[in-house]
């Protein structure tokens, strides 16, 4: 679609803690780094000028880097450049509101039109950005620490209540929020109480002209797996959150069944978040499940070759216990490969259960074991799912999520604008009408109140103020 009636000339995107740039896989980068930089490169394709700020993680990176056409990536020094995770970041978030302000205050006043924030760190420093440049913020939470708590792995951290407290805060000064999904939708009005006529459902999407069939053989060929075995692949970083330990568990328990079953685990990431604390712990699992032999890991692939992983495996696994969404799902899909997910969040709308591949309800090793033999003893089935998947992917594209985006930009425009339209039409009435409010004595000037939704308030206060009236 082409730009709407609101349509943005140039938007600031922010993403504190994870640059889109960064190989996902590893650290804190995955899901949200490719959405980040994939929408940002489908805006600008829309003629939006997209400036995305992201925290400097190395003294190597330029201040600003061209990520395609359109498209700025700002790496901005805030804090060490190593030695920080995102439970660290908290503290860093005024210098790095400092530098976004700066670069703003560098350009002619209006030069951002709007700003769209990724994950509630990001959403903090939007909120100040907002009310400085009097812009409307849209934020997108990607994942919400309600959710991740109720559904923590055995033994991993939960999230500290100062993310909670800072998701709400974050919820309730939004413009307007984007949800992955329904789930998502209900998540964010249920658990966090927000504004139903201010969350837009917004899916993710996958590369398609990237991520499609190809060969099988020549996929295992390039990246040198066996051609006569059974594959299954996780891909995402290896973490309690992403659980590909069912996967290996449920691996074990299928060859333990049947020990002459050709099966190999496909392993592809690295440890980030609470898995680095033991980061060879799923080396040991498999091991101490005597198929050590059966599972290969290979390090995050970039999109080249993640798509022969994809059409390398027979099925692809996403065991996590909460995904807003799952990318992993679409991009398998797309890539003609059902997939065998937890029945968790987003997972429900990015695999269609029966069609395109199953869903598990739970994390138990022999349900899972028994899906998996379900999936592979079914030839006929599994090649069937593997083509409706393709068809299924294809709702899901980055284009599509372009224009749910500028649907969303064009409401809180519109309703931005709406907003500062009657605060000034109330500020003339007040400019027409002083001398007629009574003055408090002592008083020697009124301050000019300003408008948008804290100046409203600031505005009735004045007015209660005077006027004596307390309601």
């Amino acid at each position: 679609m082409e730009c709407v009636s609101h349509c943005p000339r140039r938007i600031a995107v922010l993403s504190v803690h994870t640059s889109p740039l960064a190989q996902p896989g590893t650290g804190d980068a995955g899901g949200m780094n490719v959405y980040v930089l994939q929408t940002a490169r489908e805006l600008a394709r829309r003629g939006v000028e997209v400036e995305i700020f992201t925290r400097a993680t190395s003294s190597n990176l330029p201040p600003v880097q061209e990520a395609a056409p359109g498209v700025l990536v700002r790496n901005v020094v805030a804090g060490p450049f190593e030695g920080l995770d995102k439970h660290d970041l908290p503290t860093q978030l005024c210098p790095f509101t400092a530098e976004v302000l700066r670069q703003e205050a560098r350009q002619a006043p209006g030069y951002y039109d709007l700003v769209h924030s990724h994950y509630w760190l990001s959403g903090q420093v939007g909120w100040l950005a907002r009310d400085r440049w009097r812009v409307p913020l849209v934020h997108t939470a990607h994942t919400l620490a309600a959710v991740k708590n109720a559904a923590l792995a055995d033994g991993d951290t939960p999230e500290p209540a100062s993310r909670e407290i800072g998701e709400k805060q974050v919820i309730a000064e939004a413009d307007r929020m984007i949800a992955n999904t329904v789930e998502e939708a209900r998540q964010l009005i249920e658990l966090y109480g927000a504004s139903p006529d201010r969350v837009d459902v917004v899916p993710p999407g996958a590369d398609l002209t990237r991520y499609h069939p190809g060969d099988r053989v020549a996929a295992r060929r390039e990246l040198g797996l066996p051609p006569g075995e059974r594959i299954v692949a996780f891909i995402g970083r290896i973490q309690p959150l992403k659980a590909p330990d069912v996967l290996v568990r449920a691996a074990a328990e299928l060859l333990r069944r049947d020990p002459a079953r050709r099966l190999r685990v496909l392993i592809v990431g690295g440890p980030s978040g609470t898995g680095l604390q033991r980061p060879d712990a799923l080396i040991e699992l498999a091991e101490a499940l005597g198929i050590g032999d059966r599972v290969i890991f290979l390090p995050p692939q970039p999109p080249e070759r993640l798509v022969q992983v994809y059409r390398a495996a027979d099925l692809v696994a996403v065991p996590s216990h909460n995904e807003s969404f799952g990318l992993v799902a679409i991009e398998a899909q797309a890539s003609g490969t059902p997939v065998l997910a937890a029945d968790v969040g987003g997972l429900s709308t990015a695999v269609r259960h029966g069609e395109t591949g199953l869903l598990v309800p739970g994390h138990r090793t022999p349900d899972w074991a028994d899906a998996l033999g379900a999936l592979l003893d079914d030839e006929p089935g599994l090649r069937a799912k593997g083509a409706a998947a393709v068809t299924h992917a294809a709702g899901f594209s980055w284009e599509h999520t372009a224009d749910g985006l500028l649907n969303c930009y064009d409401a809180a425009l519109d309703e931005f604008g709406g907003r500062r339209r009657a605060g000034a039409r109330l500020r003339a009435e007040l400019a027409a009408n002083d001398s007629a409010l009574p003055r408090v004595a002592g008083e020697e000037a009124r301050p000019e109140p300003v408008f948008g939704e804290p100046g409203q308030a600031r505005t009735r206060a004045l007015w209660r103020r005077r006027t004596g009236v307390r309601r």
